[in-house]
């Protein structure tokens, strides 16, 4: 059996890839990429109540992929780009490790 000890940027990674599994978490960072924008308005195309959608966004802030913001009487949401370019940078060295084992893959079958 082998252990794995996760750094704290895997871990990151870990809690905002949770996050961007759901679709409509996505649809959500979708929106937001455009600018930000208050919760009603986030909720409006999604067939789901106001409480379902607080859920989705408490997840994402969580994961650090979006902020909240309280002015007023209304909530409104941004993306925090940190938390996807610690994603992005966990996915590009993992693609590093994957392209050198299909590396070393190809020259076994090819009998080099």
């Amino acid at each position: 059996m082998v252990n794995h000890v996760l750094n704290h940027s895997e871990s990151d990674a870990g809690h905002v890839f949770h996050a961007l599994a759901d679709p409509t978490r996505r649809a959500i960072v979708e929106r937001l990429v455009r600018g930000p924008a208050p919760v009603k308005a986030l909720a409006e195309p999604l067939a789901m109540s106001l409480p379902a959608v607080m859920q989705h966004l408490k997840v994402l802030e969580e994961a650090g992929v979006i902020v909240t913001e309280k002015v007023g009487r209304v909530r409104s949401c941004r993306i925090e780009p940190k938390a996807l370019r610690d994603a992005e940078r966990w996915l590009s060295g993992q693609r590093t490790v994957w392209e050198r084992q299909l590396d070393q893959l190809d020259d076994y079958l090819k009998g080099t």
